[in-house]
């Protein structure tokens, strides 16, 4: 469930539903004398508990800093505010606003805190035959709820597709055009 990525909410309260569930195996541990099953189910309540407090705790209170900084810049006269995170999982669209697919991470160099690159997934279904690429920084126009791309159709199916984990350090720098 946490590996689903569903949200602080979400994952929060599946986490009490399988808190209630281990306290009523470790219930019927101790009505039925059975030692093993009550052991793993406390051991088990214990890590459930875990979850709900950084889920509907922690995490929670997180997610909501970032969606108030986000609301309150789009309210205000700042520049507007989208959360680093919200990056993986943004529409993207090509220069032309035809939907292309979806963004998948935004790499940061560490020393400039700028973009390097942003890898967008194209095709496939559920990950499924989908195509990686790396699109520079200096060719995607971030939006708050979408990126734009400023290449064309044919410029992106030019680059190169990405091998499973094997990212570049560095985008490829795209060719100017006249």
């Amino acid at each position: 469930m946490t590996a689903a990525n569903l949200g602080a909410r979400l994952t929060g309260w599946g986490f009490v539903v399988f808190t209630i569930g281990s306290v009523c195996w470790v219930a019927i541990g101790l009505s039925s004398g059975q030692a093993n099953l009550l052991a793993s189910n406390a051991f088990l309540t214990l890590v459930n508990l875990v979850g709900i407090w950084r889920w509907l705790g922690r995490q929670a209170t997180y997610e909501d800093g970032a969606e108030t900084a986000k609301a309150k810049s789009r309210k205000a006269s700042v520049p507007s505010l989208f959360t680093a995170t919200g990056v993986a999982g943004m529409a993207v669209v090509d220069a032309e606003g035809a939907p292309l697919g979806k963004a998948v991470e935004a790499l940061v160099e560490c020393r400039s805190g700028t973009v390097s690159y942003v890898v967008v997934a194209t095709g496939g279904v559920a990950g499924i035959r989908e195509a990686l690429r790396a699109v520079p920084r200096e060719a995607v126009d971030f939006g708050c709820d979408k990126l734009a791309l400023t290449l064309s159709p044919t410029a992106f199916e030019a680059l190169p597709a990405l091998d499973g984990g094997d990212w570049p350090a560095a985008a490829v720098p795209q060719p100017v055009t006249a």
